[in-house]
């Protein structure tokens, strides 16, 4: 038996304008004819241009089709063959939204469609909307029930803000479209998704929400974004731990593709239709909606292990198997896109926060995923470019580690004193799993809401970061280590053992969303126990920025 064609994803939406917007879906058949009808009885049509995703693949670690622990299908690496299809819709008018359906020929002539959706121009100063910020998805386990909720609570939200890692290993295809948890990243944005939580015994299925259907989604890129050397290994997840500089890249394959030997983020770019900029592309971006000027930056580096055992190539050393093989370093937390003061990223910023596009913005908000300040572990050592220092015995290597300047952290001596200056009122970011957020002393508000869908803790009370002690720099075991206080939530903060409030929430069972409500310049985060699916969303802290 022959199962039913169907789309890979249901159609959803990217780079509204004031008259049009790009509609996307993916299947994996070339097909013949790729369409979107929308308007009044569905009667106006809009072609599709197709491409074939370029790296997307399966491997042994894939939970796809028939493969399982018992079956693997896949022994290492196998193309996938996936199609993207993307017709523009125009003449539309800002705040009439349009139904739309999309509809696939399959080269036999089977004919698929999709529901019908809504989709809408970008809106215009004054309209009042609801942004979902949101990162950090990766497949795990909270993260449908984290959606679902979403849609419950507040309903349809007019834009989705992802500060990057969307799913684990990017060129990985079906953790973007169909991995057999029931969580890959498409399936959980649109309502699609089937993951099972169980507690007591009592198993609930949670579907994810029915959102970028209907409403446009800004992403950025997340370390979780970026593959390392193009088929050197025999795994995916290998593939994206072995990035390197581009600068040892030159040195060790002088002869050979920067990009296939160094790190690359095609898969994510060829799935995402994003506003770009003349320099960065859609590695770092800047675009108005509605109210707010929302600028878009690349800053995330390569996270490696803080393990100090010698075992792998990890933040603080190289291991002890790979001393002599400078081909397979890890070369510590490399750092993707430069962002300091004279590069050309931060010159783009520095230009962009002087233009009248942001300085006319009602709200101006800064998205990124690497977090300036955080209770979490990954903000330690400082964001800068790693200091290698090569221990010898005559031509004996006997270690290989790497040093971080605290005083050349990039991120908190360029880039924040830029965004206090041009009045940045929000700050939004990712990667440490949990939620905290701060306020600076001229009042500019950080907020990381990624205790989407786990956590890996916080280090506060007794809980430490693993951090060397016998190198020249001090690496903060507590707080954040850029010495901002984190703010109690102000309506309902969980308790912490010591029945006080606590100022963040790293939890494995409780999911957090937020929502931006540009009416009020209020942002309200929430909290869903899944221990207790039929309890409600707590709102549990707001904050106003303002304007």
């Amino acid at each position: 038996m022959i199962s039913a064609p169907y789309l890979l994803t249901d159609p959803f939406l990217q780079l509204p304008t004031e008259n049009s917007v790009r509609v996307v879906w993916f299947t994996e058949f070339a097909g013949t004819q790729h369409t979107v009808s929308y308007g009044e009885n569905l009667q106006q049509i809009a072609k599709a241009n197709t491409i074939k995703l370029s790296r997307t693949r399966e491997d042994q670690k894939s939970r796809v089709g028939n493969q399982t622990q018992d079956n693997q299908v896949y022994q290492k690496p196998v193309r996938r063959d996936i199609w993207r299809h993307e017709a523009e819709v125009t003449g539309l008018t800002p705040g009439i939204r349009v139904n739309y359906r999309v509809t696939s020929v399959r080269e036999d002539g089977e004919t698929i469609s999709s529901d019908v959706f809504t989709l809408a121009a970008t809106p215009k100063p004054g309209t009042p909307l609801k942004i979902l910020l949101t990162s950090d998805h990766q497949l795990k386990p909270m993260t449908s029930a984290n959606l679902q909720k979403v849609v419950e609570t507040v309903g349809r939200v007019d834009a989705v803000w992802f500060a990057g890692d969307l799913v684990n290993v990017s060129d990985r295809a079906s953790e973007w479209f169909d991995d057999n948890s029931g969580g890959a990243l498409f399936p959980g944005l649109q309502g699609r998704a089937k993951y099972e939580i169980t507690h007591n015994g009592v198993k609930t299925t949670y579907t994810g929400g029915q959102i970028i259907q209907h409403t446009p989604m800004f992403t950025c890129i997340g370390n979780h974004e970026v593959m390392g050397r193009y088929a050197r290994t025999g795994s995916l997840n290998d593939e994206f731990d072995d990035t390197i500089p581009q600068a040892i890249a030159q040195k060790l394959y002088p002869d050979k593709s920067l990009i296939d030997n160094s790190f690359n983020t095609i898969t994510y770019e060829e799935i995402f239709t994003l506003p770009t900029s003349q320099e960065g592309g859609k590695k770092y971006y800047a675009v108005t909606f509605g109210d707010v000027r929302l600028v878009v930056l690349y800053i995330t580096n390569m996270w490696r292990p803080p393990s100090l055992d010698g075992k792998r190539k990890g933040r603080y050393e190289e291991a002890e198997k790979d001393l002599h093989n400078p081909e397979n370093w890890g070369y510590g937390q490399v750092i993707y896109e430069p962002i300091a003061k004279g590069s050309q990223q931060y010159n783009w910023l520095e230009t962009e926060l002087n233009s009248p596009e942001f300085q006319q913005a009602k709200y101006k908000v800064v998205m990124f995923h690497h977090p300036p300040h955080t209770l979490g572990d990954n903000i330690v050592p400082a964001y800068t470019e790693p200091v290698q220092i090569i221990e010898r015995d005559g031509d004996n290597i006997k270690a290989v580690r790497y040093e971080y300047s605290k005083g050349a952290d990039y991120i908190i001596r360029d880039v924040v004193p830029l965004l206090e200056k041009a009045n940045v009122q929000l700050v939004f970011y990712g990667h440490s799993h949990l939620w905290n957020r701060f306020v600076s002393p001229s009042g500019m508000h950080f907020l990381e809401t990624s205790n989407v869908g786990n956590t890996y803790g916080a280090a506060w009370g007794d809980r430490k970061r693993e951090v060397p002690t016998n190198y020249q720099e001090e690496y903060v075991q507590l707080g954040d280590a850029n010495g901002l206080v984190p703010i109690v939530p102000t309506i309902a903060p969980l308790l912490g053992e010591d029945a006080k409030p606590m100022p963040y929430i790293a939890s494995n069972e409780i999911t957090v969303f937020s929502i931006f409500d540009t009416a009020t310049g209020s942002i309200a985060s929430y909290r869903f126990d899944t221990r207790k699916p039929d309890s409600e969303v707590v709102k549990f802290d707001e904050l106003v920025i303002s304007h």
